[in-house]
């Protein structure tokens, strides 16, 4: 065994948390080493996360027609894709959606919904409906990802039974700007502090392979621990033909898995979750996921691109004699039939509740 990487792992295995420089260590390991590297980070899943594997599912509630510029986004309005104009599943497809996702085993389910943010109308009218029926049953985690948050929609959300909020930050400050123009890195953060603070718990992390460098990588993840993340989800991207990443080249698999583990490293307690692009760029070795520290993953299909059957992920977990964990929560009950947006002082274009970057400079310290 490499001798620093056992050590490194002996550090987490015993308590311990790696800093910036000793992560930076672990870029190093390559070739041959690389699955001694997967090794100890199997050993500290196991140790901290069990043997239990979780799933999640997703459903595009509202999908395409998003005025936001992010390069890897099919949804974008900005882009010529097979997406095209916006649509909206109705309240009975998303509500048979999260029934199914329940059916086939996973713990959380998320509406997704295009665009910078949720409108009042939306908020109130079409997402608080279905998420409190979702909530009420109890069969898996409500969860939403619905673009920017204020305090005021985050504790909507809550009062609605949502637990969960997945906003990624996709990428570090500094490669942020190559990707997205149209809002800055700094709402992503305050959206994550909103709904830390609202109660709710947070999934983030973000798409590998867009052309950032390690350091990009170590700084998104070092950001995420300091905030204090519940969920991790790694994408890896799956350059979608129109979009301007669409000749990206792909990571290849034992990058994937090297950066699994080396987040594995880095948390060692919180749920790491392969999502986005596992087929395409995982291929055969879609499996190995586990043995590099991941215990979780998406089941189902993603916003624009297929997965693969749930049949073959239950498959997947049970030949490797592993097994998956069905939400064991108790149901969310709503605060009422009828929960109201309290007033939003900042509402943006289109009347989506946001805060501006200049508004987020000027805010309370409290309030970051």
């Amino acid at each position: 065994m490499l001798q620093p990487v056992r050590q490194l792992a002996e550090k987490v295995l015993g308590g311990g948390q790696l800093d910036r420089a000793e992560a930076h260590e672990l870029i190093r390991v390559d070739g041959d080493d690389i699955h001694d590297l997967f090794y100890w980070a199997n050993k500290i899943r196991i140790r901290y996360k069990g043997r239990a594997i979780r799933f999640c599912a997703i459903v595009a509630a509202k999908l395409g027609g998003c005025s936001e510029d992010c390069k890897f986004c099919a949804q974008s309005s900005h882009y010529q894709t097979v997406v095209g104009a916006q649509q909206k599943l109705t309240d009975k497809q998303v509500l048979n959606s999260a029934a199914h996702a329940a059916d086939v085993g996973a713990d959380s389910f998320g509406i997704v919904n295009s665009g910078r943010g949720p409108t009042r109308a939306e908020l109130e009218d079409w997402l608080g409906p279905m998420l409190r029926q979702i909530a009420r049953t109890g069969r898996t985690r409500a969860c939403a990802t619905l673009g920017a948050l204020t305090p005021e929609t985050a504790k909507f959300l809550f009062a609605n039974g949502v637990r969960r909020i997945n906003h990624n930050l996709e990428t570090s400050e500094r490669f942020y700007p190559s990707i997205v123009s149209t809002h800055p890195y700094s709402e992503r953060l305050h959206t994550l502090r909103a709904a830390k603070q609202a109660g709710l718990s947070l999934c983030s992390g973000g798409i590998f392979g867009m052309g950032e460098t390690w350091d990009d990588r170590l700084d998104m993840l070092f950001t995420l621990r300091d905030i204090g993340v519940d969920v991790m989800p790694l994408n890896f991207l799956n350059a979608i033909p129109g979009t301007p990443l669409e000749h990206q080249p792909r990571l290849a698999p034992l990058e994937c898995l090297k950066i699994v583990s080396i987040c594995r490293f880095v948390y060692p307690r919180v749920e790491l979750k392969v999502a986005g692009g596992r087929e395409v760029c995982l291929r055969d070795l879609q499996s190995w996921i586990f043995f590099a520290g991941a215990d979780s993953t998406m089941i189902g299909n993603y916003l624009t691109t297929y997965g693969r059957s749930p049949e073959l992920d239950h498959q997947m977990v049970h030949d490797l004699g592993l097994e998956w964990q069905t939400y064991d929560g108790p149901p969310a009950e709503p605060a009422g039939e009828h929960v109201r947006l309290s007033p939003v002082r900042r509402t943006g274009r289109f009347h989506i509740p946001i805060l501006y970057e200049n508004e987020l400079t000027a805010l309370p310290a409290e309030a970051h």
